[in-house]
């Protein structure tokens, strides 16, 4: 049961890096292939459909951490509280700029928004890659050289996520090339490498500190079941908004 456990919360993570990980590269890349407001729009609508069955891997990668591994609970809010923030703060910059930019009309007010969401994402990167080194133990304080480092590198694979997934999305009109679904699966596979490499190397130590046998049956009954129902809304999603559809025209009335 342990080990079944650990393979849920190592596929939800590594899940949301693959999946809202090129969100977030898109996010960075605004100002750079958007050149223009109606590219920006283009942009944002081509991933809009896909923020929200993304972003419902981390709730559950946070239900998960909790349920399964509640001995680090601690370790993680607390020993990492400055990154805990900034990823939230940048969450909800980022959402923020989303939700609001086609709110009212005006240059300046969706210039506002659109850095909302550039600034937003690029706080997500940084945050995740610094938080990965840290719980790797390779610096001492959360936020260094090192941290730093972890934070450029997680920043420039989601970057090249991003971009990917737009040559996909949008073949040959923003980024002026086009990509394969395999191309694809290919970047998803680097955005998710730091957190695959983690987990494996930290598999050992999160085994020793799970939740007693108990807990962790009546987790699978409560929680296991709702799994289908969350890969059957991705098959949708990406079924639905793939590539070749009027991205525009589908994109959610709320963003």
């Amino acid at each position: 049961m342990d080990i079944l456990w650990l393979g849920v919360f190592a596929l939800l993570l590594i899940g949301y890096f693959a999946l809202e990980g090129f969100d977030i590269g898109v996010g960075m890349l605004l100002p750079v292939l958007g050149r223009t407001r109606k590219d920006r729009d283009e942009i944002v609508a081509a991933m809009a459909p896909f923020i929200l069955a993304n972003e419902v891997w981390l709730v559950a990668v946070a239900g998960v951490l909790f349920g399964v591994f509640p001995s680090i609970e601690g370790d993680v809010l607390f020993g990492l509280y400055p990154l805990v923030v900034s990823l939230l703060v940048s969450w909800i910059v980022r959402d923020a700029g989303l939700w609001f930019r086609r709110r009212a009309d005006g240059s300046a007010w969706r210039s506002t928004w659109d850095w909302a969401i550039v600034v937003g994402s690029y706080g997500l990167a940084l945050s995740w890659g610094m938080a990965l080194v840290a719980v790797a133990g390779l610096t001492g304080p959360a936020i260094g050289l090192t941290g730093l480092a972890g934070g450029l590198v997680v920043a420039a694979l989601l970057a090249f996520h991003g971009r990917t997934f737009l040559s996909w999305r949008l073949p040959g009109r923003v980024t002026g090339a086009r990509r394969t679904g395999r191309a694809l699966l290919l970047s998803a596979c680097a955005a998710a490498a730091p957190v695959a490499v983690l987990l494996a190397v930290l598999a050992p130590w999160l085994l020793d500190r799970t939740a007693p046998a108990g807990t962790l049956s009546v987790l699978s009954v409560m929680i296991l079941p709702f799994a289908p129902v969350m890969v059957g809304a991705q098959v949708w999603v990406w079924r639905t908004f793939g590539p070749g559809r009027a991205a525009s025209d589908r994109v959610p009335s709320f963003f």
